[in-house]
């Protein structure tokens, strides 16, 4: 289990964070500080069970191996676009909530003010519709764009500490057509489903081969809903599977097809560092085959030091933010570093895991 905690748009009412919906947006045009200027984009609460991070995997044969992107994965870099920043987020409600504290000006500005992603991990499927179609619309009218996590899937977690998602596979399918149908006509970025196919020991051969069925349906409807969308597939981390054999599971779930995969992600709420993140996505790329413009997006929320000496997982102290995120790394076959997993939030032992922790966002930023 990949380390995933987060933020969700909640139907009705939320926990942790303030629901997505009903909110004026704030002024988000001032350039940020720090490594990019890129905007912030928020998330909002989380809903419908925990979302915590998994312990740390066996090294795979191949992390320590170099990698050097091939001629095929140099691509042009797309147009600088910016990532829009939900105004509705925990670290944001806590900086607001507390003027007069000591914290508040680092955490405002290197965390607060900057993009995250908007998580939806609640099976409510009469509302899901209009909670994306609240982020789309917000984002597509500050020309920005939003990163959105789907992560409903069934048996998600493996039964861990993240457990839940949809009663079952076509429960799941349909719950998808909702999402699909508020992803609007601009621009997007889709992080399907963090841990469902790194993840997915705990299946039987005929379950997983039904996960992966789902999720490359999931895809194609996700693509044909809005052809703008970019949705990237579950690579793990650099730490957990080996390239080839991630990839293998990779192509059945249907991410090296253009009608349903822009790429993978890697790294979604752990914490190591961008090279070695870059490199391993590099090899799985390359692995995985499919057309040259399949791409990687790497979660950069919390890498700034690396992962813990000693295979810490949750909330291990001395970890930092890593770099701002951007849709313009300058990395061939890298499209975006993203802030998956908003730094602050616990993965469970700095408080309930989803929850802000003031005291471990400072320290992130520190």
């Amino acid at each position: 289990m990949v380390a995933v905690a987060s933020l969700v748009v909640a139907a009705g009412t939320v926990t942790g964070s303030v629901s997505a919906l009903g909110h004026p947006a704030r002024d988000e045009g001032r350039p940020v500080a720090g490594p990019s200027a890129h905007e912030p984009s928020g998330a909002p609460t989380p809903e419908g069970g925990p979302v915590t991070p998994s312990r740390a995997r066996p090294a795979s044969p191949d992390a320590a191996a170099g990698a050097s992107p091939s001629a095929r994965r140099s691509r042009t870099a797309a147009p600088p676009a910016l990532l829009y920043r939900h105004p509705d987020t925990q670290a944001r409600a806590w900086v607001d909530a507390h003027p007069g504290d000591a914290r508040r000006a680092v955490i405002a500005s290197r965390i607060a003010d900057r993009p995250v992603a908007v998580w939806f991990a609640d099976f409510a499927p009469s509302t899901i519709t209009g909670r994306v179609g609240a982020v789309t619309s917000a984002a597509a009218e500050r020309g920005r764009v939003p990163v959105l996590v789907p992560y409903v899937v069934p048996r998600r977690d493996c039964g861990g500490a993240s457990e839940g998602g949809a009663p079952g596979l076509a429960a799941y399918d349909g719950w998808i057509d909702g999402f699909a149908a508020g992803l609007g006509s601009h621009e997007v970025v889709v992080v399907l489903e963090p841990d469902s196919i790194a993840d997915s020991d705990c299946l039987t051969e005929p379950e997983r081969a039904g996960r992966l069925a789902s999720l490359a349906r999931a895809g194609r409807v996700l693509k044909a809903a809005n052809p703008r969308a970019r949705v990237y597939y579950d690579a793990g981390n650099s730490d957990w599977n080996p390239a080839a054999a991630q990839a293998a599971l990779l192509r059945r779930a249907g991410a090296a097809s253009p009608a349903s995969s822009d790429g993978v992600f890697t790294n979604v709420s752990n914490f190591n560092r961008t090279a070695d993140e870059t490199a391993y996505a590099r090899r799985v790329l390359a692995a995985l085959g499919g057309p040259s413009g399949l791409g990687a997006v790497i979660d950069t929320s919390r890498n700034g030091n690396g992962a813990a000496p000693d295979g810490e997982w949750c909330d291990p102290p001395g970890r930092r933010i890593g770099p701002a995120p951007t849709l313009s790394t300058g990395e061939a076959g890298i499209d975006a570093h993203l802030w998956v997993k908003p730094p602050g939030e616990s993965d469970g032992c700095r408080g309930e895991p989803g929850t802000f922790s003031a005291e471990y966002a400072y320290e992130l930023a520190g």
